[in-house]
């Protein structure tokens, strides 16, 4: 609504109190004897247009903190679950439900007051409306109702969860499989700042980036068909472009967990108190166990740091180091596995082959 027509409504609503109150005023003048020509004139005219006037001034110092609020309320809505929007709703209806009934009691003490407890009674009726519709939306909220039709609540309450997801796991691509194997259920949250920093990668000169970026808008094409992907529009100038800060301020707001691969967007949104969901952890928590003495069949690929080593990789991905087997490099061998090492990275295996006759004695 522009200011212009929000000032003529002030202004009319302002005089029409104004033109009311004035004419109150001088009936009660005139039942005491004191009114005199002047004030016909005064109560009648200038209060009406005074009012116009100060409603004129207000209406736009009324508009700027009507917007403010109204954008207030916008992001805590973003913020609720709709289970606890729903609680709030009805709490919001118990409250002037309550409140309704409260006014048969402040009619029987106007009627009993006379005219001043009338308008005591309407503040009183006013106030405790508000007050009692506040206090329930917020029991109500509260009150979140985690089940819409059938099945569990537990479980729907789990799967309702929302899970922002940032670039590095659009990137990786092993999202899409997870999501299709029913193990990550929506709703996905697709940050607008995420998704334009996956544009600007697709974009990049770097054909490599470029690569990555194009399949990671080929990997969200996929998500959308798969499951239901939310793009959020809620943005953080404050924060410069800071991405990392941006997606964990986003899933506090949100009550939701973070999928991502960054190891260090990982630390700090653990600090943050955000829940984490971290592809890499998931990939080596399903690696299947290899103890020290178990027997692989491997193919070496390539040589290792040092000069008798050879390297090979299991189906998953796992890297393997053969002691004595870069003679073996393109071929397959048996070897058996000495030692497992744990790393931020990933896991490695340290294996030696099996037949020593196999590396000609080195």
């Amino acid at each position: 609504m522009s200011t212009t027509i929000l000032r003529i409504i002030f202004a009319a609503v302002f005089a029409t109190t104004g033109f009311l109150l004035g004419q109150e005023l001088f009936t009660h003048l005139i039942s005491l004897h004191v009114a005199n020509q002047l004030w016909p004139i005064v109560l009648k005219i200038v209060v009406p247009i005074i009012g116009a006037v100060i409603g004129a001034f207000l209406a736009p110092i009324a508009q700027t903190t009507f917007e403010a609020q109204l954008s207030e309320v916008e992001e805590l809505m973003e913020r609720l679950a709709p289970g606890q929007l729903v609680g709030g709703a009805l709490g919001l209806i118990a409250g002037l439900v309550v409140a309704f009934l409260v006014k048969s009691v402040l009619a029987e003490f106007a009627t009993n007051t006379g005219r001043a407890g009338g308008y005591v009674a309407n503040v009183l009726y006013i106030l405790f409306s508000i007050f009692a519709a506040y206090l329930g939306a917020r029991v109500g909220a509260k009150q979140s109702l985690p089940k819409f039709g059938g099945g569990d609540a537990a479980l729907e309450g789990v799967a309702a969860v929302p899970k922002v997801i940032d670039t590095s796991v659009i990137v990786d691509g092993r999202i899409l499989e997870i999501v299709q194997s029913g193990f990550l259920e929506g709703p996905l949250v697709l940050p607008r700042f995420v998704l334009r920093e996956l544009q600007l990668i697709a974009d990049s000169l770097d054909a490599m980036k470029r690569t990555r970026g194009r399949r990671g808008l080929e990997i969200l094409a996929k998500l959308q068909e798969a499951t239901p992907l939310e793009i959020a529009e809620r943005d953080y100038d404050d924060v410069g472009g800071a991405v990392d800060a941006k997606l964990v301020r986003l899933a506090r707001e949100r009550n939701a967990k973070l999928v991502t691969n960054d190891y260090n967007l990982n630390r700090v949104a653990q600090v943050e108190g955000v829940v984490v969901l971290n592809i890499n952890e998931l990939a080596g928590a399903v690696k299947p166990v290899v103890l020290p003495g178990e027997e692989l069949h491997v193919q070496i690929v390539r040589d290792g740091k040092e000069t008798h080593q050879g390297v090979g990789y299991l189906d998953d991905g796992t890297m393997i180091v053969v002691e004595n087997g870069r003679r073996l490099i393109g071929e397959e061998t048996d070897v058996q596995v000495t030692s497992v090492l744990q790393t931020v990275a990933g896991r490695m295996i340290f294996a030696k082959v099996k037949r020593p006759s196999q590396v000609g004695g080195v």
